[in-house]
């Protein structure tokens, strides 16, 4: 039976317990430096999953992510994130971890070998939805019957691992093999391969978003301000795009009933909130479209 890279010992740490607390560090920060140039060798393909997500979304669809332990953990994190960072609503990008809510605190290995539960959990994928699978060894049974169940419903599939050879390589459209090699500590998978499925994952995310026009320039325009720290960075970022003062920036959000990029595209085209407001609706919610559309009105 193959294994994984993950699960292979790593040649450069055997005598990591025999070292100073300074050197252990240092061994594993060398271990750490290699993980984004792993990434940077699947930008390619990642680029093909944010064209997928794209359209999936542009279309109504949704986005699912699928995941055990550690991966399925950096899963829920994404998508919690993306809410208040840009205003995507609960329901469009959605984890499911292996074990349900509680094995975010709380081990749930059991969950990640039940293939019919990771089945179970994608009975909400439909067509043209994009499913996203996340397991370091490329191999987790939960994970390849959430796959499995999302594209028999015609979904799109995406699988991130740190395996090139992950054998739930023939159930994904797209496969994102982050070779990560050997963990410090063999087979804690919480480390280089949790560490780029992290960021392989921020980058997908992050990229869909700006493809599908909730930044502009690299501001952040659909923000909810849900605190007052917040609501300090919905002016900052309108005085940031604009230039103009703090003073005009705030009486331009309140006319805009608090929507940060209703109030950009009021205050760069010198615009009322109301007009802005159905041009932005008119154009999806781009900003530089909105704004060629007022400018040449």
């Amino acid at each position: 039976m193959s294994v994984s890279p993950t699960e292979e010992r790593n040649p450069h740490t055997v005598y990591i317990d025999q070292l100073s607390t300074l050197d252990v560090l240092r061994l594993i920060n060398a271990e750490d430096r290699k993980v984004a140039p792993a990434v940077t060798a699947v930008l390619p393909r990642l680029a093909d999953a944010v064209e997928m997500a794209v359209a999936a979304l542009r279309a109504g669809r949704r986005m699912h992510y699928f995941g055990a332990g550690t991966s399925g953990r950096m899963a829920v994190l994404d998508a919690a994130e993306l809410h208040p960072t840009f205003g995507v609503g609960y329901d469009r990008v959605v984890a499911h971890i292996a074990g349900g809510p509680s094995a975010v605190q709380h081990a749930a290995e059991g969950a990640e070998d039940d293939e019919e539960l990771g089945a179970a959990e994608a009975g909400d994928v439909i067509a043209d939805d994009v499913a996203v699978g996340t397991t370091a060894s490329g191999g987790t049974p939960f994970v390849g019957g959430a796959l499995r169940a999302a594209r028999a419903a015609g979904a799109g599939t995406v699988l991130i691992s740190a395996n090139p050879d992950a054998p739930l390589a023939p159930l994904a459209d797209v496969h994102i093999a982050v070779d990560t090699g050997p963990e410090a500590i063999t087979g804690s998978t919480r480390m280089k391969a949790g560490t780029a499925q992290k960021l392989v994952l921020n980058a997908l995310s992050t990229a869909v978003m700006v493809r599908l026009g909730r930044t502009y320039s690299n501001l952040m325009t659909d923000m909810v301000a849900s605190n007052s720290k917040l609501r300090g960075r919905q002016i900052r970022m309108l005085a940031q795009a604009t230039g103009l003062p703090t003073q005009t920036c705030t009486a331009a959000l309140t006319e805009a009933g608090g929507e940060s990029k209703v109030a950009l595209v009021a205050l760069l085209a010198q615009a009322p909130a109301a007009q802005a407001r159905l041009v932005l609706e008119h154009t999806g919610g781009v900003v530089h479209a909105a704004l060629r559309e007022l400018r040449g009105a």
